[in-house]
C-alpha cells in the first residue's frame, strides 16, 4: 500500500527510519532521515532503561550514518515535518511496526515499502493463512512447521531434524538444587560511551522539568544499541549459553537474572539483527555439533515461530484487539507496586523478585512474565488493556506489536481462546518446582488457607471459582474445575482471597 501517486514516482527519495529499523537490514544506501521525537517516551510512565535504550540507539545510528543522515530532535513527528517545510512526498518508509505509525505515514503522504525484520513476510503469512480451511484456527504450531518447511530451518529433507518438530519435553528442567546461579560466564555487556552519558543527562533534565515520567533504574546499560553490539551479544550467547538454554529455558534462580537466555529481544526489536540470519546461525550450531538439538530448536521456535507469529497476529487480529477483548471480565486496576515498580510493597518472594528485576533491568525472561507476573494478574483479575500497556512501557523489548497476543491473548486469556486454548493459571507448586523463590518465603506453596497460605496457590482456586461459568465450556479446563468442585474448603479460600491484604 503506497501513500504516493504514480506521478510522484520519480521524486528523489529520503529513507525515513523509525526506532525499530536501526540496523543495516533497513538501509539500502542513499540519504536517511532519523527523527528523535520526545513524544516517543512522553505522555505516560515509562521505564528509564527503556527510554535510555531508545534514545541511545537512535543517536548511535545517527553517528554511524555521518553525513548521510538528516537527524532531527523534536517533540513530535509533526514538528519534524514542519522543519522540512511540511513536505513528506520525498520521504519513503519501510512500513513501520504499529497501527498508529502506519496510519501516520500514509496520512502525510510518504511512499511505503514492504515491512522487513521477520523470517516470514506479511505476504507469505497471508498466503499461508488464506490457504487454511475456513474456520480453522491460526495455530502457532502449524505456522511454525510451515515456516520450517518453507525455509529449510532444522530440516533433513522433508522431515524435521531429529524426527520431532518440537523438543519442549526436553526443555523443562527445574533449576539445579541448592544452586545460586547456573554457573555460566557473565554475559557480554556493552560499554557505555559519551552518547549514553548525554542521554542520561537529558533524561535527568526532562524528568526534572516534568516533560517525561520515568520509573525504574537506568544503568549500566545492558542491552545492545548498535549492530556491532548486537552481534557481539549474539556471538556470546552462541558460545557460552546456547547449550544450556534449552534445558533451563523455563527455570529461574534468585541470584541469576539472565540464566541462559540470549538477551537479544531488545536489539531484535530495534532492528539491529536480521532474525533470519540469527536463526540460521543458531541452527548451524546443531549441524556442526556445537549445541544440542533441544536447545537449538527451542531458540529457533522462539524467533522464527513465536516472534513472527505474534507480529503477524498483530495485523491479522486488528487494531482494536488489545482493547476490545475481556472475556474474563477482568477490571481490577494495576496496583501502585506495579506502576511504581516497588518490590518493597510485596512480601511473596516470586513476585517481589520479578518486580525488582523489572525495576532494575526493564526485563524478565518469559516464564517470569507468564507464570509469575502474568499468572498473578490473571488470578487477581487485573484489567488486560492496562496490563498490556504496562508491559509495553516497563520492558526494554516492549512494543505495541509484541504485547497484545502475548499479554491479552496468551497470558490473560482475555480473547477467550483465540491465541491460547486455556488460561495460563497455576498455583504455587509450579513456581516451587521451576524456581528457588519459595525457599525462605513466608508463604507456603502447599497451603491454600491460613496466614501462610500462598497467594498463588489460594489465588488459583479463587480464580477458578470466579470464572467457573466462563470456563465451563473449555474441555481443557474440565479437570481443574472438577478439582474446584471437590474442594472441601472452597468457600473459605475464596473468602480469604477476597479479603487478602498482604501479598
Amino acid at each position: 500500500m503506497s501513500g504516493m501517486d504514480s506521478a510522484d514516482a520519480d521524486t528523489p527519495r529520503i529513507r525515513w527510519l523509525f526506532a525499530g529499523q536501526l540496523g543495516s537490514l533497513f538501509d539500502d544506501g542513499g540519504p536517511i532521515l532519523l527523527v528523535e521525537a520526545k513524544s516517543l517516551i512522553a505522555g505516560r510512565p515509562i521505564h528509564r532503561a527503556k527510554a535510555h535504550l531508545l534514545l541511545s540507539a537512535i543517536r548511535h545510528r545517527a553517528r554511524e550514518l555521518g553525513d548521510r543522515v538528516e537527524y532531527l530532535r523534536v517533540d513530535t513527528y509533526d514538528e519534524a515535518l514542519e522543519a522540512r517545510a511540511g513536505d513528506a512526498r520525498s520521504l519513503e518508509v519501510i512500513d513501520p511496526t504499529s497501527w498508529a505509525a502506519r496510519r501516520y505515514v500514509r496520512r502525510v503522504g510518504a511512499s511505503i515499502l514492504p515491512s522487513r525484520g521477520f523470517v516470514t513476510t506479511e505476504d507469505e503469512f497471508r498466503a499461508w493463512a488464506d490457504a487454511r480451511k475456513p474456520g480453522s484456527r491460526l495455530l502457532l504450531e502449524d505456522f511454525y512447521r510451515a515456516t520450517r518447511e518453507r525455509t529449510g530451518l532444522l530440516m533433513e529433507g522433508e522431515h524435521p531434524a531429529g524426527g520431532h518438530w518440537n523438543y519442549d519435553p526436553d526443555n523443562r528442567a527445574s533449576p539445579p538444587k541448592n544452586a545460586v546461579t547456573l554457573g555460566l560466564p557473565e554475559p557480554w555487556w556493552p560499554t557505555e560511551d559519551d552518547i549514553d552519558e548525554e542521554v542520561r543527562h537529558d533524561l535527568d533534565r526532562w524528568q526534572a522539568d516534568g516533560s517525561v515520567t520515568l520509573v525504574g533504574g537506568d544503568g549500566p546499560r545492558r542491552f545492545a544499541v548498535t549492530e556491532a553490539e548486537a552481534n557481539a551479544a549474539l556471538d556470546d550467547f552462541v558460545e557460552s549459553r546456547l547449550g544450556d538454554f534449552g534445558p533451563f529455558e523455563d527455570a529461574t534462580l534468585t541470584g541469576d537474572w539472565t540464566m541462559a537466555h540470549s538477551l537479544l529481544s531488545a536489539p531484535l526489536n530495534l532492528g539491529l539483527l536480521d532474525p533470519r540470519v540469527v536463526v540460521e546461525r543458531v541452527a548451524a550450531e546443531y549441524t556442526s555439533g556445537g549445541a544440542p538439538l533441544p536447545s537449538v530448536e527451542g531458540f529457533v521456535r522462539q524467533i522464527a515461530g513465536w516472534r513472527d507469529w505474534v507480529w503477524h497476529l498483530y495485523w491479522y487480529l486488528g487494531e482494536d484487539y488489545a482493547v476490545s477483548h475481556n472475556a474474563l471480565a477482568a477490571t481490577t486496576p494495576l496496583p501502585q507496586a506495579f506502576w511504581e515498580l516497588d518490590p518493597a510493597a510485596i512480601e511473596e518472594n516470586c513476585l517481589h523478585h520479578a518486580i525488582d528485576g523489572v525495576s532494575e533491568h526493564g526485563w524478565a525472561h518469559h516464564i517470569q512474565r507468564l507464570m509469575v507476573l502474568g499468572n498473578w494478574a490473571l488470578q487477581r483479575g487485573y484489567d488486560p488493556k492496562e496490563l498490556n500497556d504496562w508491559f509495553i512501557d516497563m520492558f526494554v523489548d516492549g512494543t505495541p506489536w509484541v504485547m497484545p497476543a502475548n499479554v491479552v491473548g496468551m497470558s490473560q486469556h482475555a480473547d477467550g481462546g483465540i491465541v491460547a486454548t486455556k488460561p495460563y493459571a497455576s498455583g504455587g507448586a509450579y513456581i516451587d518446582r521451576m524456581t528457588d523463590f519459595c525457599h525462605g518465603c513466608r508463604f507456603s506453596p502447599k497451603k491454600r488457607l491460613g496466614e501462610d497460605a500462598c497467594p498463588f496457590t489460594a489465588g488459583y482456586w479463587a480464580f477458578l471459582d470466579r470464572n467457573e461459568e466462563r470456563l465451563s465450556r473449555n474441555h481443557r479446563m474440565a479437570q481443574p474445575l472438577a478439582g474446584l468442585r471437590g474442594l472441601s474448603d472452597r468457600e473459605a479460600v475464596v473468602a480469604q482471597e477476597k479479603e487478602r491484604a498482604s501479598w
